[in-house]
């Protein structure tokens, strides 16, 4: 059963996101990124201007496009829509909406940021989860 844990109070969900990938690749893990397409853009520039020592590998899924091989074992996916792509270890939702195939990786990371409307969509998605008996884990983001 998927794990689910909850990053909550997040001042920056993207540079916290970038946090999360780089820690995820330094582990040899293959994480798939979901938001809204503008979200995933901006993430996408934000993970390009790092230094070439913080550098986290990653390619843009479009709707419905196959990955060409040489790019298959690349660690990080950033998509629109989770049955796009092929399952990943992790999940990683920057967006507010409850992911439709989230139950087919090992682990969901919810990253909510300081904002009461974002509070209120991760509240639901607790519940959906917590009513579906998930394992929920919740960490509390320093400010």
């Amino acid at each position: 059963m998927t794990e689910v844990m909850f990053h909550l109070n997040v001042a920056d969900r993207l540079r916290y996101a970038c946090r999360l990938l780089r820690k995820a690749q330094a582990l040899g893990a293959q994480v798939v990124v979901t938001a809204p397409a503008p979200t995933l853009a901006r993430l996408d520039s934000l993970l390009w201007s790092f230094e070439a020592r913080d550098f986290v590998p990653h390619v843009r899924v479009s709707d419905r496009k196959t990955i060409a091989s040489r790019l298959q074992a690349t660690p990080v996916w950033l998509v629109e829509h989770v049955d796009d792509v092929a399952h990943r270890e992790a999940l990683l939702n920057l967006g507010d909406d409850l992911v439709p195939g989230f139950e087919s990786f090992a682990r969901l990371i919810e990253v909510v940021p300081d904002d009461e409307q974002a509070k209120q969509a991760a509240r639901q998605r607790w519940r959906h989860y917590a009513d579906r008996g998930y394992a929920l884990k919740r960490h509390e983001v320093a400010q």
